[in-house]
């Protein structure tokens, strides 16, 4: 099994930034997709971020210029920058890992428990 932890979340003014952390522990492949999911009331779920293990990054138009995700291998951790936060940022936020499990051999997902990015005057 895989666990995912996340940390990072709160409540920020307009303009400001925050940086979300996600920790995976277990059963985690070299091999692996990881990223970022939010979900905001009444809207759908929306992927923002993903990066491959090789590093290549893909990022939701809504994003594009203020978030940046990136990963520490050695760490098994992957982080979220988030820069120039708007109230339309606001969501929970859930990091995700994605692999090929060569001991049940299919590709799993795993998701953390989610953190609450509030963006408000």
């Amino acid at each position: 099994q895989v666990q995912l932890v996340e940390s990072g979340g709160g409540l920020v003014q307009p303009g400001g930034s925050l940086r979300l952390s996600c920790a995976a522990s277990g059963r985690v492949f070299s091999l692996n997709t990881v990223g970022w999911y939010r979900h905001a009331p009444g809207k759908q779920r929306e992927l923002v971020a993903a990066v491959t293990s090789g590093g290549s990054t893909n990022y939701a138009d809504s994003v594009k210029g203020r978030f940046t995700s990136s990963r520490d291998n050695a760490k098994n951790t992957v982080y979220l920058q988030m820069n120039s936060l708007k109230p339309e940022d606001t969501a929970v936020y859930y990091c995700y890992l994605e692999q090929w499990d060569t001991i049940v051999r299919r590709t799993t997902r795993h998701w953390g428990q989610g953190t609450q990015v509030t963006v408000s005057s």
